[in-house]
């Protein structure tokens, strides 16, 4: 076994443990953190356990003394599977998760394996957006004893992380990633003049957004306008098409609309519309390739959310691409979960909402098995007032 010493910082290190050890930890320390947890209690197992392949644990450790670890076990010839990792409350919250994963990573890497999988609650963002962050792609919800979980995974395999995306509709299909999926590889196509447009009136005053930036409301018609326009600069998803016009004139629920300005020109947009009484829906966001990775979007949907708020919304709904990680981190990073998969015209989408109101939050964690139900969420789901005990 490597005896290899990670040193995570803040007095904290990591290194390979064995099993005897890592399950003699569970059995010590698993109530203190995952006593919270809702999980579906089967008693005793009618069958011997599948046996084990290969097997990786790690120890995490404040000095001597042992808080936490990760476990790994080999899922198939291909896939190593994250099963469990745990740390005691009180060592939570200070990064060390996401300083640890790379190690684990690279050991998965230098042993062969091609995928690597792993299961959470789809409510608990601290940490799938670490796992987004680090390359793992939402693969699925499955609905088990444990409550409402996400699958994802990582591809060690560059092509593999082609076809995902040619999967979910976020890039077409080409190359090596084509021919293992067997499609036709994708016609090619003439790359988009990004065209100029000059920042229109706007219908309110400009949001500073930093950097140059701003935000600006407009009517729904400028902002189609602009859209129709420099839709085909912005985006690089692959929709179906339909042969024909819808048959049926569009709803008119209420719209919000802003523009992104940059040095007098257009940088990108959104758009969003009412979806029900309570629900707001972000329909379009758009930043122009030249604005990305400038933090542009993550300033600008807190001033979105802030306006759908004082709309009277109590939720916010969005929809993205199942591998569109530069969005699905700043959504979830903002407050949003992972509510659904919904395969349409436009892919594989990620549904996600988030609530203004602390209780549909704490509702949608028992409902994912992350937390159980007390208080006012016990209530309001018609339990008895001894939920609390």
């Amino acid at each position: 076994m490597d005896g290899r010493v990670t040193d995570l910082g803040g007095g904290y290190t990591a290194r390979r443990i064995p099993l005897e050890t890592y399950r003699d930890a569970c059995a010590r320390l698993e109530d203190r953190i995952f006593g919270g947890n809702s999980v579906y209690a089967f008693g005793r197992a009618p069958r011997p356990p599948v046996p084990l392949g290969e097997t990786f644990s790690w120890g995490l450790f404040a000095g001597d003394d042992l808080v936490g670890w990760s476990h790994a076990e080999q899922r198939d010839e291909r896939t190593v599977d994250m099963a469990d990792t745990g740390l005691l409350p009180e060592h939570q919250g200070r990064g060390l998760y996401t300083r640890l994963l790379p190690e684990l990573l690279e050991t998965f890497r230098a042993a062969g394996y091609v995928l690597v999988t792993s299961r959470h609650r789809a409510t608990n963002n601290r940490v799938i957006v670490p796992k987004l962050r680090a390359g793992f792609f939402l693969q699925g919800l499955n609905l088990y004893e444990g409550g409402l979980n996400v699958t994802l995974t990582l591809a060690l395999d560059d092509t593999y992380r082609d076809a995902m995306h040619a999967r979910s509709g976020f890039r077409a299909a080409t190359g090596e990633a084509a021919r293992r999926l067997r499609w036709p590889e994708a016609r090619p196509a003439s790359p988009a003049p990004v065209l100029t447009l000059p920042l229109p009136p706007g219908s309110g005053p400009d949001l500073d957004l930093g950097g140059g930036y701003v935000l600006r409301p407009v009517e729904y018609e400028t902002y189609w306008h602009v859209y129709a326009a420099l839709e085909d600069s912005a985006y690089e998803t692959v929709s179906l098409e339909w042969p024909r016009p819808a048959a049926r004139p569009d709803l008119d629920p209420p719209s919000y609309a802003w523009l992104v300005g940059h040095a007098g020109e257009v940088a990108g947009w959104h758009y969003s519309r009412g979806w029900n009484a309570r629900t707001a829906y972000m329909v379009n966001t758009a930043l122009l390739p030249a604005h990305r990775g400038a933090g542009v979007y993550s300033r600008l949907l807190p001033a979105v959310l802030d306006a759908l708020r004082a709309e009277g919304y109590d939720l916010v709904r969005s929809q993205h691409h199942a591998t569109n990680s530069a969005v699905l981190v700043p959504k979830l990073r903002a407050g949003f979960r992972l509510q659904g998969l919904e395969v349409g015209d436009h892919g594989v989408m990620a549904v996600l909402v988030l609530s203004y109101e602390a209780l549909y939050r704490d509702y949608m964690d028992v409902r994912s098995g992350l937390t159980l139900p007390r208080g006012e969420v016990a209530r309001r789901l018609g339990m008895a007032a001894d939920a609390e005990a």
